[in-house]
């Protein structure tokens, strides 16, 4: 079993969506940051969102042990062009945090 590299992409953050729904002082994503790295195959990385791993852990999983990559592209090559490679975010719709995923 592979570790997988996780990088930090991309803080987002929907103002429009923010200004309708968030409580006053809402921020990006207080957690993580652009640009951190975590090591992981099959537990939370320490330091790392636990709501995330719960959105992305499944693929950080896959390609651990295998998939992502040959014939065994995610979706059929239908997705990610590069082998052992996931582009995900975490599930908070006002600020999602996108993630690149790779098989080391």
């Amino acid at each position: 079993m592979k570790k997988c590299k996780i990088t930090v992409l991309k803080k987002t953050f929907d103002k429009e969506l923010v200004d309708e729904y968030a409580v006053e002082g809402f921020t990006k994503c207080p957690m993580l940051e652009e640009g951190q790295v975590f090591y992981a195959h099959c537990a939370c990385p320490e330091g790392f969102c636990p709501e995330a791993w719960k959105a992305i852990y499944q693929y950080v999983f896959a390609l651990a042990h295998g998939a992502g990559t040959g014939e065994n592209l995610f979706y059929s090559g239908e997705w990610i062009r590069k082998p052992g490679v996931a582009i995900c975010s975490c599930n908070d719709g006002l600020r999602p945090v996108i993630f690149k995923i790779e098989k080391t």
